[in-house]
């Protein structure tokens, strides 16, 4: 006995303008520091980068400090940014080495940079106009380079497993 069988079949496509936040990733504590490490790390740039101008060479230790908490900061704002945007990347990127890895290197480049300035600073106080803003700019990095290492012991939990 035969019989015959119609199939169709029927392609749907959708567009949405909507952009989904994860604002559940700012209520974790992985948010939450990295929320903190962003907003420290402008608040470095911008007291380091008010002080240079094109009439006076500033010190090594003033570029590196410049350079070392600029990077942190652009690379700290592009996983906040990813994370907020991707719902599936906070909980994929914390059990990554990526996190551990990211964060040790921070706090050990962001730590060397803050206590470098800070002897910087108190050696030529007497000399420096800017004295107290640089002092500032690496009491600020070392509370940063201290909230990253807070981050790199959650990422090395979370990555172990605990």
């Amino acid at each position: 006995m035969a019989h015959s069988v119609t199939i169709r079949t029927q392609t749907v496509t959708t567009s949405s303008s909507t952009i989904v936040v994860n604002t559940g990733y700012l209520k974790s504590w992985n948010g939450i520091l990295k929320v903190l490490q962003l907003a420290l790390g402008i608040v470095c740039v911008g007291i380091i980068g008010s002080e240079f101008n094109s009439y006076y060479i500033r010190s090594t230790a003033e570029c590196f400090f410049l350079l070392i908490t600029t990077t942190f900061m652009i690379g700290t704002f592009i996983l906040v940014l990813s994370c907020l945007i991707s719902l599936s990347t906070a909980s994929i990127l914390s059990k990554t080495i990526y996190e551990l890895l990211y964060h040790a290197i921070a706090f050990g480049l962001l730590f060397a940079a803050s206590l470098t300035l800070l002897v910087y600073a108190n050696n030529y106080k007497r000399v420096l106009n800017s004295y107290e803003l640089l002092l500032g700019a690496s009491i600020c990095g070392l509370i940063n380079a201290g909230i990253y290492l807070f981050s790199m012991i959650l990422a090395l939990r979370i990555y172990r497993g605990f």
